[in-house]
């Protein structure tokens, strides 16, 4: 009959087992007070997708941007060049003319020495 709990033993021991359910319990709503909801994960993810799209959107935008800035200024560098060379055989047309009429001039005066 040793082995027998008491009334008393038996009432504490139930006693201490509800105090650790209910401490159980509180740990378990400290846990799902944490938790997020299905329904605000899928909102969440829902946002989060979104604007990784229009991030990517918005990404590819700059790109194309970027490209055809690049592609402008290539195209000004050309015009560039072309400008500058058309000016270089401009001023060596207009240094070469006088030069070649001066020379005219000088070879029609000779000639007309020589021939009289």
């Amino acid at each position: 009959m040793s082995d027998e709990l008491s009334v008393g033993e038996l009432g504490r021991a139930v006693t201490a087992l509800r105090q650790e359910v209910q401490a159980m319990g509180q740990g378990i709503n400290a846990r799902l007070d944490k938790v997020v909801s299905t329904e605000v994960y899928a909102l969440q993810s829902a946002y989060t997708d979104q604007r990784i799209n229009q991030l990517g959107q918005d990404l590819q935008k700059a790109k194309d941007a970027n490209e055809a800035l690049e592609n402008a200024f290539e195209q000004y560098q050309r015009d560039e060049r072309d400008r500058r060379e058309r000016e270089r055989q401009a001023r060596l047309y207009q240094m070469i003319v006088p030069v070649l009429m001066g020379l005219l001039a000088a070879a029609i005066s000779v000639w007309a020495v020589v021939t009289k």
